[in-house]
């Protein structure tokens, strides 16, 4: 009979014994480490699956692969952990701090129905307003780019040197606002602090309405790379790309109203409605759902001891934190002189640089070889189209071989020999093959949430990971920098020059950084394997008893790569 909740488990001595040890109290469990490694022992583990759980890939779905053996949708669906061993979990156990402690009980179980309507829950109240919210911030984020294809650099005086100074200014404020953001996330919540943000740039954004010239132009880049928060969740990055294909519309229309008013045709806003609306549509934890314009919240008691103990059981590093506690001085400077993480910074720095300029310049590329304002909004939605084909292909392949730094070469793989071919084109091409080159070009598969996940995952700690994250995007922000002084106004129009960089650091990444990277960390997992190994059981438990290592500092600890 299959396990329906924590109150029926088959296969145990008795159903009375059974019954007993699964209500026992959460609070018993956790009051001190002590205690719960005496309760910890009555844990049951018997009516856990052997080896891995069934997890659901794209992968089967699409090729129609079928598993080893049907999967009960009744039965148990609770992974492992270190939660599951009397020794281990003492060293796991969340602090007492933590806000979801009152749902967390190692005994809890649940089946694959279950969890997977938890999870379709999840993405509708929640993942589906983040990745709107998301969205927004990139619409008004990339409007620059629509507005160039009109008279945008005209109107306000501008050249296009003016253009890449705005963008450097940009991604400087950008950089300098990135740990900050971070920092008082972590301190506020993200529940506030997102929507706060999401205002703070709408505000930001409305302002370009009154722009006049290159001074107003590059205060306000500033300003809106001051008040942008990096949500840079993989899963929200799709959305970038119909992001995009939105904003082209929006442009086709809203160009069109040139000259209505006395004002030029691109200016326009939108985002401030969704900032407000995100106050009311992002709770602080799946136990907080509740509140007065929520009085039944999202989730049953039984869903949310899911919720709470699934998380913990793949991430136990979950329960070091809550969700208002902000980061020591210590905390922050332990996971700056992370020396593990640099090589993952050294590729947020030059993995997009190949890419970057021509999407910056893609409308004013088409413009230069005769398009019109309105084809060229247009023809932007091609690649961007393709681009969520090869986007959703890559993570499938990454999904399938479980390689992040192979997988992660993907998108300057693409790039490259369409670079070749853009510097190769004669002087004045046919204006529909520059655009099949350009277009080819910018439809490559986007493998940054790939390499944000991988930073998130070789962090290994709650604490640490909000920094290396911030640090990570600080420097593919000063990756858009370096890139936004590639194309200069003497080399336009064909940009010959900036092309020939481009291929020879797509070529440094490719041949270099990446097989680098790889290497190092198979290198640092022998090393730690070869000293973890050699312990006995009894001197791994006294390492996990004494140890003051936190995240992958810990000898257990692997690197992904």
């Amino acid at each position: 009979m299959a396990i329906v909740d924590v109150s029926t488990t088959p296969d145990s001595k008795s159903a009375t014994d059974t019954k007993d040890a699964a209500n026992r109290s959460v609070s018993s469990l956790s009051i001190d480490k002590k205690v719960a490694s005496v309760e910890l022992r009555d844990v049951l583990v018997e009516d856990l699956p052997e080896g891995q759980e069934q997890q659901f890939k794209w992968t089967n779905v699409l090729f129609r692969r079928r598993q080893s053996k049907p999967l009960d949708l009744d039965s148990i669906a609770t992974r492992r952990s270190v939660f599951d061993d009397p020794n281990l979990a003492p060293h796991y156990w969340p602090k007492k701090e933590y806000e979801n402690l009152h749902r967390f009980d190692p005994n809890a179980r649940w089946t694959y129905r279950e969890e997977q309507a938890i999870v379709r829950k999840i993405d509708w109240k929640i993942m589906l307003w983040t990745a709107i919210s998301f969205s927004a911030l990139n619409l008004d984020r990339s409007n620059i780019n629509q507005a160039n294809s009109s008279n945008f650099l005209p109107d306000l005086g501008l050249t296009t040197d003016d253009f890449n100074l705005g963008n450097t200014i940009f991604r400087l404020t950008f950089l300098f606002a990135e740990l900050p953001s971070q920092l008082v996330s972590k301190r506020m919540g993200p529940d506030r602090w997102i929507p706060i943000q999401i205002c703070l740039w709408s505000l930001v954004t409305l302002s370009q309405f009154w722009l006049t010239g290159r001074t107003t132009f590059l205060l306000c880049r500033a300003l809106i790379g001051y008040t942008e928060l990096p949500v840079r969740l993989a899963i929200f990055w799709m959305s970038l790309n119909f992001c995009a294909i939105v904003a082209s519309f929006i442009a086709f229309g809203t160009l069109r109203l040139d000259g209505y008013g006395g004002k030029a045709g691109w200016r326009g806003v939108l985002t401030l409605v969704i900032g407000l609306a995100t106050f009311f549509r992002m709770p602080p934890s799946p136990t907080q759902t509740k509140t007065w314009f929520r009085p039944n919240g999202w989730f049953t008691e039984r869903e949310e001891t899911i919720i709470v103990n699934r998380v913990l059981r793949d991430d136990p590093s979950k329960g070091d934190m809550h969700n208002r506690e902000g980061l020591t001085i210590r905390r922050l400077w332990t996971a700056i002189c992370d020396y593990d993480l640099w090589p993952l910074y050294i590729l947020g720095l030059m993995f997009e640089i190949p890419n970057t300029p021509p999407t910056t310049y893609l409308t004013l590329l088409l413009k230069d070889i005769g398009f019109n304002t309105f084809q060229i909004n247009l023809l932007t939605i091609p690649s961007t189209a393709i681009g969520i084909v090869t986007m959703f292909i890559i993570t499938l392949i990454s999904e399938s071989v479980d390689d992040r730094s192979v997988v992660a070469m993907a998108e300057d793989l693409w790039v490259l020999p369409f670079l070749i071919a853009l510097y190769c084109l004669p002087e004045n091409p046919n204006s529909w093959i520059f655009f099949g080159v350009v277009t080819g070009l910018l439809s490559y598969p986007l493998t940054h949430p790939i390499q944000v996940g991988w930073c998130s995952r070789n962090s290994g700690a709650v604490a640490s990971r909000t920094v290396n994250a911030s640090l990570y995007n600080m420097f593919v922000q000063i990756s858009s920098i370096i890139s936004s002084q590639i194309y200069v106004q003497s080399d336009a129009p064909r940009y010959e020059r900036g092309n020939r960089i481009l291929i020879i650091i797509c070529c440094i990444n490719l041949f270099v950084l990446y097989p680098g990277t790889k290497t190092y960390y198979v290198w640092r997992n022998r090393q730690r394997a070869k000293i973890w190994d050699a312990m006995t059981p009894e001197e791994q438990a006294q390492y996990l008893r004494t140890t003051k290592d936190k995240g992958n500092r810990r000898l257990d600890f692997r690197f992904a790569h």
